[in-house]
Formats: structure tokens, sequence, C-alpha cells
């Protein structure tokens, strides 16, 4: 409806479109089942509004009155004409649009009502800030959501958390990680590194990555869940430093956080509750020293040569890593 002009067979083509993106997700919606419907935002709310103006209703929106506004709009055609109460000057070159893809709703999941819930996006946003607030962190939900469903070891995403965060707060002045969301992302990183192993071993971090990158994870950015994707990513084998090249300077950063998190994971590749060393780790430019207590890396023969390996991966990205 870009010139304002409204047709059935442009209003056709708008349907058609909105079902065609509802295609995807109708069929799980509908498994779930469900006991009432309700919308939110001020498209939904100026169409119940509408309705009630024309005595379909109270306010909420329902199948009978979409098909009266639609006749009514289609008698109208054009936006300009729109003068139904309770429709904003503003809002009226997008209602045609609004209630093409609303009635693509109703017909997918067929409803035969919905009711209108005064809160929104930035109601949203508002509780998810004071829910980080009160340490409630929507995030953290998410997390756990996506660790449950993808059977993470639990035990093990605890352990490399605690150990990636400890060598973190010993580094983070040296390599200027001490502002941001550097500390976050990585225990982030850590709580999710092997959610790929419920797809398969095989090249398991990239699957992780892909699932991060792709899945909707409530509370993240953008830019969040592509940085968070490419720490799991890059959490073995190869560093993908062209990839992280793409944040410009927080691609530095998160090179750090990689290695940061190389390290945890390797601290505990061998898996269980058996005490570990404190170690001490220094941080100047790209290198890491790593020390451990005297005699321990002798006496564990399978932990040195995990570190060995990883100085090897680690010089392919110009990072180097002592180990002694």
């Amino acid at each position: 409806f870009k010139d304002g002009k409204i047709t059935p067979a442009r209003y056709a083509q708008a349907y058609t479109a909105a079902r065609l993106e509802i295609m995807s997700i109708e069929h799980a919606l509908h498994r779930l089942t469900w006991d009432e419907a309700i919308g939110s935002s001020g498209t939904i709310r100026a169409i119940g509004l509408a309705l009630k103006a024309g005595g379909h209703g109270t306010g909420e929106v329902n199948a009978e009155g979409l098909a009266w506004l639609k006749r009514k709009l289609f008698k109208l055609g054009d936006v300009d004409k729109i003068d139904f109460e309770g429709i904003k000057p503003d809002r009226r070159a997008i209602f045609p649009a609004g209630l093409a893809i609303l009635e693509a709703i109703f017909d997918a999941l067929e409803l035969q009502r919905m009711d209108h819930c005064e809160g929104a996006l930035r109601e949203g946003v508002l509780y998810d800030l004071l829910g980080r607030h009160h340490h409630e962190d929507v995030r953290e939900r998410t997390l756990s959501s996506l660790m449950e469903r993808y059977h993470v070891d639990l035990e093990q995403a605890v352990r490399v958390e605690r150990k990636a965060l400890h060598a973190f707060d010993q580094v983070a002045e040296d390599w200027e990680l001490d502002d941001g969301v550097w500390r976050e992302l990585l225990g982030w990183a850590a709580k999710v590194h092997e959610v790929g192993l419920d797809i398969a071993h095989y090249h398991y971090h990239k699957h992780g990555a892909y699932l991060i990158e792709h899945s909707d994870l409530a509370g993240f950015s953008r830019e969040d869940q592509q940085m968070l994707a490419l720490l799991v990513r890059g959490h073995r084998r190869n560093i993908p430093k062209d990839k992280f090249a793409e944040f410009g300077d927080d691609g530095i950063k998160l090179i750090r956080l990689c290695v940061l998190l190389r390290f945890a994971i390797l601290f505990h590749h061998i898996r269980g509750t058996q005490e570990m060393p404190q170690v001490v780790l220094h941080a100047n430019g790209d290198s890491l020293d790593v020390l451990f207590p005297d005699n321990w890396l002798d006496e564990n023969q399978l932990t040195q040569a995990d570190f060995g390996l990883e100085a090897e991966w680690l010089t392919r990205v110009g990072f180097t890593l002592n180990v002694r």
C-alpha cells in the first residue's frame, strides 16, 4: 500500500505474504493449544477500537469484525480516508497492512477472538531491565533453557564457567577487558560451549555456534548473539581469525576471551571433581603466561601435553601461550 491505495488485489497480496511467514510456526503452535489469545501493540489496539466504534465488540478483535472492517477499507479505497475512532493519523498508512497480518493470524490459528494487552515492546524492555536489576536476568533463563534442551553436562559447564571467570579476573585489566559486557559474555560462552554435542561429536563446536547464532534467544541483542556464537565456534581446534576481525577493535578482545575460554576448558579436560591446582595467569599483549605449582605438570603428563597442543593452535592466530 505504498501509495496509499487500498484494493482487494493488494490486500490479498499482503494477506498471502503474512500467511507465508506464519506457515513455518503455525503447526507447532497448533500442537501446543491455548485457552485465549492476547494481542499487544498499537495496531491491534486500533483495530479493536475501530471494531468497537462499528458495533462489533467491546474492544476485542473478533473474526466477524475483521471481515466487516476489511469490507469497509475496500469501500474507502485510500488510507487518507481512514477515520475510524481510535486510529491516529500517523497510523493510517500501516493500518491496512496490520489488518491483513491480523486476519492471516486469525485464519492460520483458527482464532475467533483476541483480547488486547496494553503492554508492548517498551514495557518488555523495561521488564527486562528491571529483571536484571533484581538479579533475574532473562538472558540467564534463556541460556538455562538452551542448555536443558540440548542436554548440556551442567556440572562441567559450571566448572568451566568458574575457572574462565577466575582467569578473566586475573587478566582483565592488562587485556583491557574490565569494561562492557566482556565478563558476562565469557560466562555465557562457558555455559553453552557444549550445546553442539547433542547433534554430533564431530565438529560440535561448529554445530553449537550455528545453534546459538540462529536460535531465538530472548534478551540477547543480535550482536551479543553473534559474539557468543563466535566464542563457541572458536573454543576448540582452529580459531577463525577472519571472523573475529569482522568485529573491528572488539575482535581483539573477543580473541582474548576465546583464549580464556579455551584455557578453562583444557584445565577441566579430564572431567570430574578431582582436586585441581591453583594457577596464576599473567597477560601481556598477544601472550598469556600460565604458572602451575612446582612439579604439578611433571606429575600430570596428559594436561601438560594438552597445553602443548593448545600453544600450537594459538600460534596460528599470532598468539603465544607459555605454560610452566
